[in-house]
């Protein structure tokens, strides 16, 4: 989760509670105070947020931004806006002032296949008269809004949208809420004027728990992450802006003054020793176009596991002096191109609309469509989220509408287009009884969803069960969805709990459930009682406690027990968890129902593995980077292994990287290392380093 002063979803989460230290410094005591808590707030948040290498903990972090909020508050004249605290805490705007670029921020012409790229080298070479191969930049190009960072005397002073290009929107504000944009510049030679281009991102992960967060309270969900992020970077609300989870990617500089750059590699290069976050492991110099193609089919082809939504490359004749000589058209440059990738949305027909059950009771409506192939995926299920959206969209069985596809996000969809419609269509309108056992569905005022009253409701008992079982919660290979329906059909298991209480003999009842099939389910079970403290959190469904908030919730409790008599008032005191959160985990432990359900699972012999392990030498402190398929853990359970062990597991490599982990079919992590000279461990070396 985000190190942040404001709670990762919702309102601001206030971390000031607890009594006040009087502080009995003079001002030029205080002073030189401020300036140390500020350049070490500022260092650990380019850890934090740039690097993705924190050095400290979010305790010991908490304790040093509230001694600096309450320094500046005794002296309030020693504010400066670029202070960490300036961050967020600005009165919202009336509205977002023009903003007018000293250097135009063009758009880009596309290619749309290897021919209209190639196209584009032969005119390079041309208009540069020469038949040498051009040095190439190629970087991935994300999903984002573009934006604009001023620095004066390394100094944060303004930022902006890119407007028209010419002119945009003052967002600065708005823009010092993201963490991984520096307020001072750092390091060396630092130029008198710097203008940053870059693009505002929303990780797809960030944003899928965005909309469910949206989704819970009754506002629309937004239609994809780039959307997602611009929506909160043009907010007159710097708070709104502060709530939603910004990254930034830069890729380029307008003005200069003070400092000389010769190239667009150089650029990239410079850019991180000032601080600002460049994806360097995804950034290439490229000999020629054939080059450029290669990295452009192994970006493509790991477009779906990368955090970030991309639509193709961006690809930068390198040397300045050439780029100066191609110039530019009326909106776009000679010397840049974007090659992109094919598009994930696509046209299809709504056969039906069904309604399914959750395991929490929400009915969600559920589009079925002709099969189409949307981003080499073929699709024939698209989520409709709720009544609202299929309100506000105007969805009908019959429609023709256009769907997308982001990574491995169930496709939705986008619009209707109707001048397709079919003359006798007619609105769709969620049942209001269950579909599954008949019971009223109510929907509450403050929410979008409608849920069955039914707690005995088959269709959610199922889905409970599947869910305990399911791959992230405690996984319980053999117990899928079919096995889950076909047991409680027989009446073999009502509950989770049930499931410990399964015998060979009931098992090889079932269809295609063979003697060592069934033998196999039990030792899954088995092993499913040895469960770490947050994938059982998670597993049991709690609502709005998913994977994050079950880890934060292991690493403050050891013991189910310790969970039952906590109030809402003591659980809002933990990073990350605000009132809706809260009120959910107290609901669900006050329940005695519950309470005996996991008296009986400790019987039945379930023992919860405390995330508080010992730190193992060799591990703790060290930050690894996964990359390749292991045979022996999953990425995710290795990174889970090395966090329970003391250490940090990364997302990439930097500087600060201790270990990078290769495993089978590695790709560019793995070049980076050995470029930065860190130590590359096998699978071998890994499992002996944690035994």
């Amino acid at each position: 989760g985000a190190r942040t002063v404001e709670h990762a979803w919702g309102k601001p989460h206030d971390r000031t509670h607890g009594a006040k230290q009087e502080c009995f410094m003079n001002k030029t005591e205080a002073k030189k105070e401020i300036e140390r808590l500020r350049k070490g707030i500022e260092e650990h948040n380019h850890h934090y947020y740039v690097l993705d290498n924190p050095v400290i903990s979010d305790a010991e972090y908490d304790k040093l931004f509230r001694k600096l909020q309450q320094l500046e508050e005794q002296f309030p004249d020693l504010v400066t806006s670029d202070s960490p605290t300036q961050r967020v805490g600005a009165k919202p705007a009336a509205d977002l002032p023009p903003y007018k670029h000293r250097q135009s921020m063009l758009s880009l012409d596309n290619a749309m296949n290897e021919e209209e790229f190639l196209e584009f080298d032969k005119r390079v070479k041309k208009f540069l008269e020469t038949r040498e191969e051009i040095e190439y930049v190629a970087e991935p190009k994300w999903d984002g809004l573009s934006i604009e960072l001023v620095y004066e005397k390394g100094i944060f002073v303004a930022g902006a949208t890119r407007g028209d290009g010419e002119t945009g929107e003052e967002v600065t504000q708005n823009l010092k809420t993201i963490r991984s944009i520096p307020l001072r510049l750092r390091g060396d030679n630092i130029p008198d004027l710097l203008e940053v281009r870059g693009e505002v991102l929303m990780r797809v992960a960030d944003f899928q728990k965005l909309n469910r967060e949206r989704e819970k309270i009754g506002e629309p969900a937004f239609a994809n992450p780039r959307n997602a992020a611009a929506g909160s970077i043009r907010q007159l609300d710097s708070k709104i802006t502060a709530s939603r989870p910004l990254d930034i990617c830069c890729y380029g500089v307008g003005e200069v003054e003070g400092f000389h750059l010769e190239s667009q590699w150089e650029v990239l290069e410079q850019l991180p020793r000032w601080g600002l976050k460049v994806h360097q492991e995804w950034i290439q110099l490229c000999q020629g176009p054939e080059e450029v193609l290669k990295y452009y089919r192994k970006v493509k082809g790991m477009r779906d596991s990368l955090e970030y939504e991309t639509d193709g490359v961006v690809v930068k004749v390198n040397r300045f002096d050439q780029q100066r000589t191609l110039g530019a058209k009326e909106r776009s440059p000679r010397w840049a191109i974007a090659y992109k990738f094919e598009p994930r949305q696509a046209t299809t027909r709504i056969l039906d609309i069904l309604v399914g059950v959750g395991r929490t009771g929400a009915l969600t409506p559920v589009a079925l469509m002709e099969p189409v192939e949307v981003g080499g995926v073929t699709v024939s299920r698209a989520t409709l989220h709720n009544q609202d959206e299929i309100d506000r969209k105007e969805v009908r069985i019959g429609d023709t509408v256009v769907i997308q596809r982001a990574g491995d996000v169930i496709p939705e969809v986008v619009q209707v287009i109707l001048e397709k419609r079919p003359k006798n269509s007619k609105r769709f309108v969620i049942p209001h009884r269950c579909p599954e056992c008949g019971s009223e569905a109510e929907r509450p005022e403050d929410e979008a969803i409608s849920r069955c009253v039914n707690i005995s409701c088959p269709a959610q008992v199922k889905e409970r069960i599947r869910h305990y079982a399911s791959r992230d919660a405690l996984d319980i290979e053999g117990l899928g969805e079919k096995h889950v329906e076909q047991l409680y059909e027989e009446g073999f298991i009502k509950d989770i709990a049930d499931i410990y209480e399964l015998k060979e003999k009931k098992l090889v009842e079932l269809d295609r459930m063979a003697e060592k099939s069934a033998q196999n389910l039990l030792d899954a079970i088995e092993k499913s009682k040895q469960a770490p403290f947050d994938r059982f959190l998670f597993a049991l469904g709690i609502r709005h406690v998913g994977e994050h908030v079950a880890r934060v919730l292991a690493r403050r409790f050891s013991r189910i027990e310790e969970l039952y008599d906590v109030t809402e008032e003591e659980f809002q005191k933990i990073r990350e968890i605000g009132p809706e959160v809260a009120n959910s985990i107290v609901h669900f432990f006050g329940q005695r129902e519950n309470r005996k359900l996991m008296e009986r699972l400790l019987k039945l012999g379930v023992e919860l593995v405390s995330q508080k392990q010992a730190e193992k030498k060799g591990i703790a402190g060290k930050t690894f980077v996964f990359t390749g398929s292991l045979n022996r853990w999953s990425r995710r359970e290795a990174e889970e292994l090395v966090e329970s062990l003391g250490g940090h597991a990364a997302s990439s490599v930097s500087k600060k990287t201790d270990y990078v982990v290769a495993g089978g079919e590695v790709g560019s992590k793995l070049e980076k290392a050995k470029k930065l000279g860190v130590q590359v461990l096998s699978e071998e070396d890994f499992s002996k380093l944690v035994r």
